[in-house]
Parts: C-alpha cells; structure tokens; sequence
C-alpha cells in the first residue's frame, strides 16, 4: 500500500506500521489511530479517481486489525488473547485477499461478456428472405417413379442371385520347370550355332513357356555356358554357345543322355 501515515511514535506505511505492531516492536497503546485514519481519507480526497476497490479493501482491512489489537490491550478480559495469536489477523487479511482476487476474476469475465454483448448488439440481422436469383427448389423425389418401374425394380430385387463362381483360366497348372528346360537348351543350343530368343521361343504357345525359357537362359549364362547380347534397346535378344567342351554339356544334361 502507497500510503503512509505520521504519528507520533512512528512514520512511514501503514502496512510497516501493522507488521512492527504485530511483532511488539511498538506498542500499540502509544499509536493514536485517529492520525492513521485522517491520513487515509486526506489521500481518498486528493486521489479520490485513482483509488481502487483493492487499495480501499487492504486500509479497512489493516485499520480493523489496528483497532481490534488496541481493543483487546485496552479492554483485557478474562479470554485476553496471548500474544502469539494475534497473528490470526494475518491469516484473515490473506482470506480476504484470496477473496477479492477471486472477485477481480469475476469481474474480468463480466467485462468480457459485457464487450461481447456490445459487440453482438451491432449486428443486424436479415428480416427478409432470399433474392429470387438465390432461391433453391428441393427436387421431387418421386418424380419419374410409376407403378410399373416400382415392379420392376421389386423384381430384379427379388430375383435369384446366380452363385458366384471364381475365374481360373489366368491360372497356369503347366509343370515347366527351368531345369528341365536348362537341359533342352544345352542341348539344342551347340549345333544351332547364334541364334535370338524369339527364335528360340517360337513354338512355345503360353506365356509360361516363353518367361521358363528367360530364366534358363540367365542360368546359363550365370554358368558362363551361353553369351547374351542386344544391339539396340527393346531389340531382340541375340544367344550364342559358348562351351564348347562336351563335358560342360555333359555336366548339365547328363553323362547318360549327352551323344557326343
């Protein structure tokens, strides 16, 4: 609190004041409290715009503390209130703090509602309808249906499903193997001299048959028995033998299928 009071054993805050009192670090039976409180209302007229509700609150506050501290001295009783326990006042004065925080978020919200409530206010709303050009007809649902298309599609609703069937005529069940075909080629391929694939695949009539024959002839030249070229792109595939030995045919075929 920015406001301080004149007496004549002390000079300074108020709140100061409060704490050397509650500490017994000044008596307060030699405090005059009318000082504190002329002091205070020459500030609330000099500043009477400035003041806000929390500055107002906090000196009713540590004024009622003052008084009831020098009541109690004054007028002792058979309950006098010990020393130590006139620290509670302190712990009303944070009460009533927490308190009026809590009512400054309060009326922080009230504010808010009241500038969206101005806010809303200059907004008119539309009292006529659409323009003419805006204006959207729902469609008839039920236009186009007659009795005979109702039968109709009560029939093919009700009609019998035929079963399901599964298509496997894309399926292959060919028992082509690569090996098999491994040992065609190796023996077809030394008397045939250079030759292509498309050559080499011509009297296959599947799709099978002709991607088994690739993969032999990778194998092949894997094995380093075939030489594979190709002059130009998506050209055909140029094959020529190049083990020339029989017993590398031999080794592929078979020792008892190979006539050398």
């Amino acid at each position: 609190m920015g406001y301080a009071v004149t007496t004549p054993v002390f000079e300074g805050p108020v709140d100061l004041l409060l704490h050397l009192v509650t500490t017994h670090e000044v008596d307060i039976l030699e405090v005059p409290l009318a000082p504190v409180v002329d002091g205070f209302l020459a500030v609330l007229t000099a500043r009477r715009q400035s003041l806000s509700m929390d500055t107002l609150s906090e000196f009713l506050l540590v004024a009622a503390i003052l008084v009831e501290l020098k009541s109690q001295r004054l007028l002792p009783g058979p309950d006098a209130v010990e020393g130590d326990e006139e620290l509670e006042g302190w712990e009303e004065r944070d009460l009533l703090l927490a308190r009026l925080l809590e009512c400054r978020a309060y009326a922080a919200a009230a504010d808010v509602l009241v500038a969206l409530s101005e806010r809303a206010s200059r907004s008119v709303p539309r009292e006529v309808g659409m323009d003419e050009g805006f204006v959207v007809n729902a469609p008839d649902l039920l236009a186009g249906v007659t009795p005979d298309r109702l039968a109709q599609a009560y029939l093919r609703a009700t009609a019998e499903r035929p079963v399901p069937s599964v298509d496997l005529s894309h399926v292959t069940v060919d028992t082509v193997t690569v090996s098999e075909t491994v040992q065609d080629l190796a023996t077809r391929l030394p008397g045939a001299g250079p030759t292509t694939f498309r050559r080499l695949t011509a009297h296959c009539t599947k799709r099978i048959e002709v991607i088994v024959h690739f993969l032999a002839l990778l194998e092949l030249c894997k094995l380093g028995k075939v030489r594979l070229g190709q002059a130009e792109r998506f050209g055909d595939l140029e094959v020529a033998w190049e083990a020339e030995e029989p017993n590398l045919v031999a080794s592929l075929i078979g020792a008892d299928e190979y006539d050398g």
